[in-house]
C-alpha cells in the first residue's frame, strides 16, 4: 500500500511539474516564394498577399524573388532562397516544373508547394492551381444576361489546363442564359503582357463584343477606353475601371496557405494535391465585391447569381468544365 501511495505521489508530482511548464512554442516556419513573372502580375499577387498576411500575423518569416521566367533562372532563384534555410517553398511551375522537381528531390526535408496542373510528387512536392471555374461560370451568366450585341469576349493568357476550364465554364454560363450569344476567345500566349492584352481586347470590341473578361492584365484598359463592360480576374480589379468592371473571379490563397503553414509549423512534409482549395465552398474562389454594381444591375439577375452561388456551394450545381482548349466563335 505504501509503495502504491508513493507511486501515486510521484506521478502526481510529475503531472504538476509538467503542468507548470509552459507549452513548447510552435515552430515559426521560414517561407520562400519563387515567382516566374513580375510580382505585380495578379497570379503572383494572390500568393504574395496571402503570405504577407501570414507574416503580419507573426506565423511565418517570408522572403521572395520574382522574374524567374526560365528553368535556369528558377533553379538559380530557388538555390538562392534555400540559403535562407526555408521550411516551406512556394514556386511557379508553369515553365520550370522539371527544374523545381529536381531541386525538391535534392531537398527532401523541405516542403515544396508548386503551382501546376500536374500531379504531386511525394514525399515533399505538393501542387495547387487557380481553378476559377465556379466564379467564371457566374460571370458568364451575368455576361449572357447583359450583352446587347450578343457578342462577348475573353482575353486569355496562355493555353493551360486551368485557364481552359475557367473559360469553358464562362462559356457555359453565357450559353445557359443566352444560347444565341457568341463568345470570342483570344490567347495572347503570355502570362503577362498588358499591351498585347489591350490590343486583343480592342480587336474584340471592334468585332462587336460589348463585354470583355480580362483574364489577363491589360484588357480592362481597352474596355475602359471604349466604354464597354468588363470582368477582372484573380484579384479585385474594380479600381482599374470602376465604371467598367462589374465583378470578376477572385482567387484566394488564404485557406491553402494557412493549411500549408500549419503543416510546416508542425514539421509535417507531404506530397499532395491542393486543387480542391480553389472552390466557392472553401473560400478559395469568390466573386469580386460589387462596389455599387448591386444597385445598377437588375434585381432578378442578382437574385439568380445568389441562387446559383448557393447551389454551387451545397453541391446541387456542379461546374466541371472540360479542359479542352476553347474555340472562339
Amino acid at each position: 500500500m505504501l509503495r502504491l501511495l508513493a507511486t501515486f505521489a510521484l506521478l502526481l508530482s510529475m503531472t504538476v511539474e509538467s503542468l507548470a511548464q509552459p507549452p513548447a512554442p510552435a515552430k515559426k516556419p521560414v517561407v520562400f516564394a519563387a515567382y516566374a513573372t513580375p510580382l505585380e502580375e495578379p497570379w503572383n499577387m494572390v500568393i504574395h498577399g496571402a503570405l504577407q498576411h501570414e507574416e503580419k500575423l507573426g506565423r511565418i518569416s517570408y522572403s521572395w524573388q520574382d522574374n524567374l521566367g526560365s528553368p535556369d533562372a528558377m533553379t538559380s532563384g530557388l538555390q538562392a532562397g534555400l540559403g535562407r534555410r526555408p521550411d516551406l517553398v512556394f514556386a511557379d511551375g508553369a515553365d520550370s516544373l522539371d527544374a523545381i522537381k529536381a531541386v525538391a528531390a535534392s531537398n527532401p526535408g523541405i516542403a515544396f508547394v508548386v503551382g501546376t496542373s500536374a500531379g504531386p510528387v511525394p514525399p515533399n512536392l505538393s501542387v495547387f492551381d487557380s481553378n476559377l471555374s465556379e466564379p467564371a461560370y457566374l460571370c458568364g451568366v451575368i455576361a449572357g444576361k447583359l450583352t446587347k450585341t450578343g457578342i462577348v469576349g475573353v482575353v486569355a493568357g496562355r493555353s493551360d489546363t486551368q485557364v481552359h476550364r475557367a473559360i469553358n465554364a464562362y462559356i457555359r454560363g453565357v450559353k445557359d442564359t443566352n444560347s444565341a450569344a457568341k463568345v470570342k476567345v483570344t490567347f495572347i500566349e503570355s502570362w503577362y503582357d498588358p499591351p498585347k492584352a489591350k490590343q486583343a481586347a480592342l480587336a474584340q470590341i471592334e468585332a462587336g463584343a460589348d463585354l470583355i473578361w480580362a483574364e489577363r492584365e491589360g484588357a480592362i484598359a481597352a474596355a475602359r477606353e471604349k466604354g464597354v463592360l468588363a470582368f477582372g480576374n484573380l484579384v479585385d480589379q474594380t479600381g482599374e475601371g470602376p465604371d467598367a468592371v462589374i465583378t470578376g473571379p477572385v482567387w484566394s490563397m488564404v485557406p491553402l496557405v494557412d493549411h500549408a503553414v500549419s503543416m510546416a509549423a508542425a514539421g509535417m512534409i507531404s506530397g499532395e494535391s491542393y486543387l480542391d482549395f480553389s472552390s466557392l465552398a472553401r473560400g478559395g474562389a469568390v466573386l469580386a465585391p460589387w462596389h455599387g454594381w448591386s444597385e445598377k444591375l437588375p434585381p432578378d439577375l442578382l437574385e439568380l447569381i445568389r441562387d446559383k452561388q448557393h447551389d454551387i456551394k451545397i453541391g446541387e450545381l456542379v461546374i466541371n468544365p472540360t479542359a479542352d482548349r476553347p474555340v472562339s466563335e
